[in-house]
């Protein structure tokens, strides 16, 4: 079973504790659990293809932080779907030897990393999901950016 395969397995599997949204007060849960979800999986694209990606979503990024602050889950997890510790490098705290593309470019690449984890058909809730759940600065990527970068990116794949 190749990376993607099997972190979309565990991700599926993954039993997320309350502790994970502890400090991820915004509702509903189950949206944001979806865009946690999502986010994993967008991760084994980028782990795979040893890309830094951007996370879209200030919410999902509390409940990353939630799942993170489980250690022991949070290790096996990380083993169990990506076979080795996924890393978060907040913006501003990744190590000096680490690439520091802007943020856009970063969150270019989440698009295309869900390009590659998606199901047929499936939506990607985390672009707009601040504005759903009501953060009040929201996160997220303009859905006509997301529509360029989806078309570039078929163009591309057309060509080869």
């Amino acid at each position: 079973m190749n990376l993607i395969d099997r972190a979309n397995a565990v991700v599926a599997a993954l039993d997320l504790p309350p502790a994970v949204f502890k400090t991820c007060p915004w509702q509903p849960r189950e949206l944001i659990d979806e865009g946690l979800r999502q986010w994993l999986r967008c991760c084994a694209a980028a782990l795979r293809d040893n890309q830094i990606i951007g996370m879209p979503s200030h919410a999902v990024d509390e409940a990353w932080h939630g799942f993170i602050l489980c250690t022991a889950r949070y290790s096996a997890f990380c083993k169990q779907a990506y076979g080795r510790f996924l890393h978060h490098h907040p913006e501003g705290g990744a190590p000096d030897n680490a690439p520091a593309d802007p943020m856009g470019e970063q969150l270019r690449r989440t698009v295309i990393a869900w390009s590659m984890v998606a199901a047929p058909g499936e939506r990607c809730v985390l672009w707009d999901l601040d504005t759903h759940v009501g953060v009040e600065q929201p996160w997220g990527i303009d859905a006509s950016t997301v529509t360029d970068i989806e078309t570039d990116l078929a163009r591309i794949t057309h060509r080869v």
